[in-house]
């Protein structure tokens, strides 16, 4: 046990401490270079902000990972950390260059490609889920290419206000992290869930509270972090020791791995459902994902992350609820199904109707939450320069 221990806090620790020492360089280079993420209609921040957070990231995972390679069986991370350096320099060249949604998506497809060739990676089993449990060759590819593509989409889409991409990935990092630790089989995946979360952590601070060293994580970072997940949602489903943990306690692995990213995944598939019924791309950017409703009720940016987590953490709860109460693996995908549209298109519809019909008590709630949410001042303020400083 001391082992496993030792696997999950020396990876975060060396992560941690990997990434605060080289994320205010990497903003000082950004800011001369000209790496910057620029102010538009679409975008929410006032100034241009260093956009190179995600090369950060990899450092701090890549390290971590590294430094106890020799304790568990590394070579089963070669694969992931392919398929994660391909997302990295995607994004970061989408980041400067702005490259066509249909690069992006080929790369998205050579990516999960890799997991699935070298790695041996997919989504074979549905473990029950309406009477079906392992898929023929055929299905498992196109399943496990249709589903990591629109995770790696979702986790990039929410990446709109400050903290929320890095936060959520945190969050889902802790939930799988904590699986892989407790069914004891998955030692490689362990290291890099710590790994993820410690560099991830100092990433938000200054994100979240920093001021002169704020950066964003850009889409070299939401489209590694999307790999990261897609590897989490896929090692759940393949290993008997993670979903036989699950299953032996009366819970449904698919139902697990679809409620932990449900805010991101029914909030693009509402958006995108959005585009299509008004005869745009799916891709089109606009402002109507779940933190912009937020944003524009006078919400801050961490209030609009709080919330969103919150949320998340709601449809996670449900799906605990109905599998202890003995609830079928088709009633559990159910109930996180429907938590999470209520969560996403029942609360952005339910304020859009608002603000078509009530106006004035739709603007009531943005000056009241403008009032009084979090001003950087006193302790934010303080924090602001303690960050800035490290």
């Amino acid at each position: 046990m001391i082992d496993h221990i030792l696997l999950i806090v020396v990876p975060f620790l060396v992560s941690l401490v990997a990434v605060t020492i080289v994320h205010p360089h990497i903003v000082r280079i950004a800011r001369e270079k000209g790496i910057v993420d620029k102010p538009n209609a679409r975008k929410l921040q006032k100034e241009p902000v260093p956009i190179l957070g995600g090369t950060v990231v990899f450092f701090g995972i890549a390290l971590g990972a590294a430094c106890v390679h020799t304790q568990h069986d590394g070579a089963a991370l070669l694969a992931i950390f392919a398929s994660m350096t391909v997302m990295l320099y995607t994004g970061t060249m989408d980041d400067i260059l702005d490259l066509r949604p249909t690069t992006r998506l080929l790369v998205q497809l050579f990516a999960v490609g890799l997991l699935l060739y070298t790695g041996h990676f997919g989504l074979n089993n549905l473990h029950g889920l309406w009477g079906i449990y392992h898929l023929p060759a055929p299905v498992t590819i196109l399943l496990t290419l249709f589903a990591c593509v629109g995770i790696i989409n979702a986790l990039n889409l929410i990446d709109g206000v400050d903290g929320l991409s890095s936060g959520f990935c945190i969050l889902a990092s802790l939930i799988f992290g904590l699986l892989f630790l407790f069914s004891g089989a998955n030692e490689p995946l362990c290291v890099l869930a710590a790994s993820t979360v410690g560099s991830l952590i100092p990433f938000f601070l200054h994100n979240v509270f920093g001021q002169r060293s704020k950066m964003f994580i850009g889409d070299g970072g939401t489209l590694l972090m999307g790999a990261i997940m897609s590897v989490f949602v896929m090692r759940t489903i393949q290993s008997e020791s993670a979903s036989g943990l699950l299953a032996s306690h009366g819970y449904s692995p698919v139902a697990f791995t679809l409620a932990v990213l449900s805010i991101p995944v029914f909030d693009t598939l509402r958006v995108m459902t959005a585009r299509i019924c008004r005869r745009q791309s799916p891709f089109h950017p606009d402002k109507t994902h779940l933190h912009h409703l937020f944003i524009g009720l006078g919400c801050s940016h961490i209030v609009t992350t709080i919330i969103i987590l919150a949320l998340d953490l709601t449809v996670v709860a449900s799906w605990l609820l109905a599998g202890y109460l003995g609830a079928s693996a088709e009633i559990q995908l159910y109930t996180v199904c429907i938590v999470a549209l209520l969560a996403t298109a029942g609360i952005y519809g339910a304020f859009a109707l608002l603000r078509r019909l009530a106006p004035a008590r739709y603007d009531r709630i943005a000056e009241l939450n403008l009032r009084y949410r979090p001003r950087r001042e006193g302790f934010f303020l303080r924090l602001q320069h303690w960050i800035d400083k490290i």
